[in-house]
């Protein structure tokens, strides 16, 4: 249910599913050779999942910025228009794996076609374009996450910040960011953390420079027809993306000092 060309070990291929850590590594052994002296991390919405395992597992990098994340792995998916529809759940395969191991993952509670038709089904019933929130809640709800699927947070150094809106409808964010916040708290974890919770913003919790140059006219006009959510919203939101915005850039300047 993502918005985003996302990751998988074939190119070309659409969906997130098996994307192989180590292709984070070994960019990371390049910046490293290349003489850079410190390494940062970004990523929204199921590639913030990637962004945070790959922060957990390389301490190389020491500024993670994550934006709508999930706290745990999910299972992957393909979007490989398999019977017609839009996005398939994989065969209970890891979207991440290292060392050629699959990470223990969230499974989805439903299968092909299910899934698709309960997607499809929410995303009328809230008059949303795309939303999966019930997918996961109920997800969760019939499989208590285990201790090795959530992501190990704790173990991220340097600087970590989130940023997400309750009114998310892919999925719980809010609820994801305090988790990891009490993880990280909880176990004494390396980090710097800082959390940005948002009233509204939708799954779009992008930075408003980021945004424009991704859609450079009429992002207040497209984003009520995505979610409708941000219907009536409009300032609100943008004052999301603008405080995004200005966090990131402080969080940026503070770490290149």
């Amino acid at each position: 249910m993502t918005t985003e060309p996302l990751y998988s070990p074939e190119k070309g291929e659409k969906g997130c599913h098996s994307f192989p850590l180590e292709q984070i590594e070994s960019a990371v052994d390049f910046l490293e050779q290349s003489g850079c002296k410190k390494i940062g991390i970004m990523g929204a919405s199921a590639s913030a999942m990637i962004a945070l395992t790959s922060a957990a597992y390389f301490h190389e990098i020491t500024l993670t910025m994550v934006l709508t994340p999930s706290d745990f792995v999910m299972e992957g998916y393909y979007q490989d228009k398999l019977d017609g529809v839009g996005e398939r759940p994989g065969d209970f395969e890891s979207s991440l794996t290292f060392r050629g191991e699959p990470l223990p993952f969230l499974p989805y509670v439903y299968r092909h076609p299910e899934y698709w038709e309960k997607h499809i089904e929410e995303s009328k019933r809230r008059g949303d374009l795309t939303a999966a929130r019930d997918l996961f809640d109920e997800s969760e709800h019939r499989h208590p996450i285990e201790e090795p699927e959530f992501i190990p947070v704790e173990k991220i150094c340097g600087r970590l910040i989130m940023a997400g809106a309750e009114d998310d409808v892919l999925w719980d964010t809010c609820k994801y960011i305090r988790r990891m916040e009490k993880r990280i708290k909880e176990r004494n974890g390396k980090a710097k953390c800082q959390a940005l919770l948002y009233e509204h913003g939708t799954h779009f919790v992008f930075p408003e420079s980021m945004i424009h140059k991704a859609i450079p006219f009429g992002v207040n006009i497209l984003l009520p027809l995505i979610f409708k959510e941000a219907k009536g919203y409009t300032r609100e939101c943008k004052n999301t993306r603008i405080s995004v915005d200005k966090h990131l850039r402080a969080a940026i300047h503070e770490w290149q000092q």
